[in-house]
């Protein structure tokens, strides 16, 4: 999986999780050439691999144990993690075509992992505990349909949107979008403190952190629910109900395009050419979940922007790790924590090869980008369940 030697490392992703579901021995190199992926030798899976275009390099089992003890040495900042089943993973999305396209899903769909699509319904249904991995398509769970109501409230799509979000609610019982929105957050939030694993992107991060923390608290505008926001609100927020965010400052006006100061968008002054961020350096056989979680080929990743692009580091609880940052602009792109018995990880950005995704614009097209390291750092969270768990250190 490093930089020379790797003609697809997306689709390697797919290679992987293929290996899983055949039931073959899978071990996960950390540090080892860009996080090379060692895997049994069938004739099944050469196939399977040319058929991809995926590189791959048959090795004796004398280099095998000889890679397998350079990786083990206390002097290496490398490990070796066993991969042990094929995760089942859902993406929560709304049914239907809308304006605009999820990374995670073309991910998923160019590595050919296969997933299934759940929503509101499902979800309030408890059907979460059928899945090890969940992503949170662009949403908001704060009822506010986006924030786009300044510029698309005239628009049919923004109309049918509303429409239907109303009918959804009201077919399951709540008087408000919002008020069921927050219903789905909170059982979301139940299934990772009971040991899932969420990974979100963009806008579905902070305003579903917002939601918890805004739980029995009317934030919503007349335009958004039907009714005025009550008095001072945001000294109602309670932020110990959130994931990853702290002391972030609500925005008031629906007119603008943003939900809170967590997300550094209007604070950004950094050219399109010199936008990256950096993965930061953990230690494999201490950190191996961040470690796995930051695999790649190279630690510079180009920056991408959305309706929530990076967060501010004064709103991040100090329980919460930054995997990726950029000092030029004092953000954090790629964070993850721990919540109960399970995982999240938040990555703020729309879309890793499209630098400013608009709505509307054209989707991204993986195989012009085969060896992406923004969507490798995504496909790194889907292949995390698979890992063996080791008993946590006290």
């Amino acid at each position: 999986m490093d930089e020379d030697s790797q003609k697809n490392h997306l689709k390697a992703y797919g290679i992987t999780y293929f290996a899983l579901e055949e039931e073959l021995e899978v071990r996960w190199l950390l540090n080892y050439r860009g996080g090379s992926f060692l895997i049994s030798d069938t004739e099944e899976l050469r196939k399977e691999c040319q058929i991809r275009g995926v590189s791959f390099e048959v090795i004796s089992d004398e280099k095998t144990q000889s890679i397998l003890e350079e990786i083990s040495s206390p002097s290496q900042n490398k490990e070796s993690v066993e991969l042990e089943k094929a995760p089942k993973i859902a993406v929560y999305s709304p049914q239907g075509n809308k304006p605009w396209d999820d990374a995670v899903t073309m991910a998923l769909t160019y590595a050919e992992i296969p997933y299934e699509t759940i929503y509101d319904e499902a979800v309030l249904n408890d059907a979460l505990v059928l899945y090890d991995w969940l992503h949170l398509h662009h949403e908001d769970f704060t009822g506010q349909y986006g924030k786009f109501y300044r510029t698309f409230r005239a628009t049919p799509w923004y109309i049918q949107e509303k429409e239907e979000s109303e009918a959804l609610a009201k077919k399951l019982g709540y008087d408000k979008v919002s008020e069921e929105k927050l219903a789905v957050a909170l059982k979301i939030r139940d299934y990772v403190v009971g040991g899932g694993f969420m990974f979100a992107m963009c806008s579905a991060t902070d305003s579903f952190d917002i939601a918890l923390a805004a739980e029995g608290v009317d934030i919503a505008e007349t335009m958004f629910d039907g009714d005025p926001s009550e008095p001072g609100y945001q000294s109602k927020i309670d932020f110990n109900k959130t994931f990853a965010f702290t002391d972030f400052t609500l925005e008031r006006s629906p007119m603008v395009y943003e939900f809170s100061s967590i997300d550094m968008t209007a604070k950004r002054s950094i050219p399109k050419e010199t936008d990256y961020f950096t993965l930061m350096d953990f230690s494999a056989k201490w950190d191996v979940v961040p470690t796995m979680l930051i695999q790649n080929h190279t630690r510079l990743v180009k920056g991408f922007m959305g309706q929530t692009t990076a967060y501010n580091p004064d709103n991040i609880k100090a329980n919460v790790l930054v995997m990726g940052e950029s000092k030029l602009n004092n953000e954090a792109r790629y964070i993850h924590g721990i919540k109960g018995k399970g995982f999240f990880t938040f990555y703020g950005g729309h879309d890793p090869e499209d630098y400013q995704h608009r709505v509307g614009d054209p989707k991204t097209e993986l195989e012009l980008h085969p060896t992406s390291p923004g969507y490798r750092l995504i496909l790194n969270n889907v292949l995390f369940p698979a890992a063996k768990k080791k008993p946590r250190k006290t």
